[in-house]
């Protein structure tokens, strides 16, 4: 028998004999604290985590949501937890998920009593698979693969989340030598030298292994439980004691490091947002939904991070004032995990007035008219609740820099104002109600409904309009939270066009709670507008939409596993100002006749096209020839869309998809490069169209109306 065929059959015997002998205990279910089933493998839970478990069992059962812990639950649970161990369906086979089975109606009585064996079972078995997988993966690796052959017809799924669980390991051994010959093949067509490939793979793979070997009892829990918990919706989590000081792990608190807020997803570490004014959103090319694969301090060695858990990554990111930290990152959309690019940040702490909002009189050419264009830009709903709780009559807020800026602009005579919201995630919720206040006379700002049902209705309680002009709110998808409350009551009252992307879409309340080990944060309430709509999931829709690079499928709540979903309440008692949704079709007309042969707006349309149909793939060759035509006439078209923008520009054409490259790790390496007059905004300038347009078409209302009578 030859020696592959002999491991094959002796490999299936041995799986059969495990099976036979380790789950004929383990997934018995039951008992008591004292008398858990047996745990297959050698990680088992202490006594403070199944207690621990129990109350947690106890505060979500108190979650918005309300989900009974029965057999449906259960079923969820699991497949939440294998989904999070291996979400590319690489190191279980289906053999492997039936001996599961068992545990599908079982989760929700085991949790409630604080057992914990089938989290640990589990956990365990898979721990096993991915260590004699990576041990397999190196050898490969360590013997070479200079005369592999590309030639053939095979493909690799570029996604396989959605695949079916290989049937066997021998099924599993043919997928893995699939990913192996792609991750070769898409470094050799990035031009990585074979030597470099060897090293690059070989040192994330032994990173990868020595990080799996560290695991503790403690690590299981967390992800035991955060499996449950993401169950309930995204946003609620599980924090040992080790992390529960960070809330959302984010780097912009009291810490010195670069400014992004991240998460641990599908054994990445995930973007999910930049502080506005912190090094990373000022340096200018991480972006979120960015994956980090690796990190290094200045000039060292990178230091893979891949599977590395989120407050171990978030300790080698941060560092003192002034250290560069390198990040190798897989830009948001790339089919790939090793289409990867490096870049740069000086770390620093973020400052609150680097958030401050800011203002800035732009003209703009309409028509043949001259229109005087207030901005104001708000990174972040803040507030100095230390200062503010000591009675500090000057304390730092949004609402008071923003009625500042206004008493300013309206010494200048603007026509209109444009309050960009572009990127802010949010803030102080205190902030958003008083910001509101500014632009409305008295009247509710948001309803928040908890998880009993009951309503609560925030007002503003200011009598008079500081600024009652023409208004418009530009917001992206990475408007969250507090500017989608903002963008939403001045969209509900009339006040204002709401113009740019749709957005984010987080329209929930969470709470941090102790437990006798970490703590829990927990989604308790939703955000209403006072139309009675939800901001949840759906975010708010523009009035007029603007074309974006952004892909909302991978961005924003609807993005989300088990997000909640959008609905409505009664709405509130308010009274709308005017009513701009009659103006609407022509706006959009005469906005769509203006960006239509716009450069600007041609290239985004052009490049997220392109992009599109890069992510729609669902399959890559590893033939090398059909992949490098295909890489080819994709570099082409980038170039051919780049080079378009730059002739209007006035700029020299780039050749070579390796200068345009070079240019970005330029414009990478000297952030202030990127920064561009706001007379120069494409978006802002066509939003003061869009506002010239309203107050013309409002004012041919009113000569309409006054005819009429």
């Amino acid at each position: 028998m030859q020696p592959s065929k002999f491991m094959s059959v002796f490999r299936k015997l041995f799986g059969v004999l495990l099976a036979a002998l380790l789950l004929g205990g383990a997934l018995k279910v039951g008992g008591d604290l004292g008398n858990d089933p047996a745990i297959e493998g050698s990680l088992k839970p202490e006594k403070v985590h199944r207690e621990a478990a129990e109350e947690i069992v106890e505060r979500l059962e108190l979650h918005y949501r309300r989900l009974k812990f029965d057999d449906a639950l259960s079923a969820q649970v699991l497949e939440q937890y294998l989904q999070d161990l291996d979400p590319n369906r690489l190191y279980f086979t289906q053999q492997d998920v039936d001996d599961f089975q068992p545990y599908r109606d079982q989760l929700d009585n085991q949790l409630r009593d604080g057992v914990l064996e089938a989290g640990y079972s589990i956990f365990n078995r898979f721990q096993s698979r991915l260590e004699d997988r990576l041990t397999e993966i190196l050898a490969i690796l360590e013997g070479g693969f200079q005369d592999w052959d590309f030639d053939g017809d095979g493909k690799v799924l570029v996604d396989r989340s959605e695949a079916d669980w290989a049937e066997d390991q021998d099924a599993l051994d043919a997928i893995w030598r699939g990913q192996l010959r792609n991750a070769v093949l898409s470094m050799r067509l990035n031009g990585t030298s074979d030597e470099e490939i060897s090293k690059r793979l070989i040192n994330r793979y032994e990173s990868q292994l020595s990080r799996v070997r560290q695991n503790t009892p403690e690590d299981v829990f967390q992800t035991y439980m955060n499996a449950l918990a993401q169950t309930f919706d995204p946003h609620t989590n599980y924090f040992t004691p080790h992390n529960s000081e960070n809330f959302d792990i984010s780097m912009s608190r009291s810490l010195e490091g670069i400014g992004a807020v991240l998460q641990y997803e599908d054994g990445y570490t995930k973007v999910v947002r930049l502080v506005p004014g912190g090094p990373a959103a000022k340096q200018g090319q991480l972006s979120p939904a960015d994956r980090v694969v690796a990190v290094a301090q200045g000039d060292e060695d990178m230091v893979n991070v891949i599977g590395m858990r989120l407050d171990e990554v978030v300790d080698k990111i941060r560092g003192p004032k002034g250290s560069k930290v390198r990040l190798e990152v897989i830009p948001a959309g790339r089919a790939s995990e090793h289409d990867t690019r490096t870049i740069a940040i000086t770390r620093n702490k973020v400052v609150l007035e680097e958030q401050a909002a800011k203002k800035e009189v732009i003209e703009v050419d309409h028509g043949g008219d001259t229109l005087k264009l207030g901005i104001i830009e708000i990174p972040a709903f803040y507030m100095d609740f230390n200062a503010f709780h000591r009675g500090d009559p000057d304390y730092t807020s949004t609402t008071r820099d923003v009625a500042e800026l206004l008493v300013e602009l309206r010494k200048e005579n603007v026509d209109g104002l444009v309050v960009d919201l572009r990127n802010n995630g949010g803030g102080s919720l205190l902030e958003v109600n008083k910001l509101v206040s500014l632009f409305i006379n008295r009247g509710p700002t948001v309803q928040v409904r908890e998880a009993g049902g009951r309503v609560s209705v925030e007002n503003d309680q200011y009598p008079g309009m500081l600024y009652s002009g023409p208004l418009a709110v530009l917001v992206n998808r990475y408007s969250a939270s507090a500017s989608e409350i903002f963008a939403g009551a001045m969209q509900d009252y009339g006040r204002a066009l709401i113009v740019g992307d749709q957005t984010y879409g987080k329209g929930t309340v969470q709470t941090l709670l102790d437990l006798n080990h970490g703590k829990l944060k927990m989604t308790n309430a939703k955000f209403y507008r006072v139309s009675g709509s939800s901001n949840q999931n759906m975010g708010i829709v523009p009035d007029v939409t603007m074309p974006s690079l952004v892909d909302k499928e991978s961005i924003g709540e609807s993005s989300l596993p088990n997000a909640l979903p959008w609905d409505e309440i009664d709405p509130a008692k308010y009274q709308r100002y005017q009513d701009l949704v009659p103006l609407l079709p022509g706006l959009r007309e005469r906005h769509d006749a203006r960006i239509g042969d716009n450069p600007e707006f041609v290239y985004v349309n052009q490049l997220r096209d392109l992009l599109n149909r890069a992510n729609e793939r669902q399959e890559l060759s590893l033939n090398a020839k059909q992949r490098k035509a295909w890489q080819e006439d994709f570099d082409q078209r980038r170039l051919d869309i780049e080079n378009a923008l730059r002739k209007h520009r006035g700029e020299e054409p780039i050749e070579k998809m390796e200068d345009l490259r070079a240019l970005e790790e330029q414009r990478a390496l000297d952030p202030d490069s990127n920064d561009e007059p706001l007379d120069e905004d494409p978006y802002l300038r066509e939003t003061g169209h869009i506002l010239a347009d309203m107050v013309s078409l409002l004012r041919e209302q009113r000569v309409a109306d006054e005819r009429a009578s």
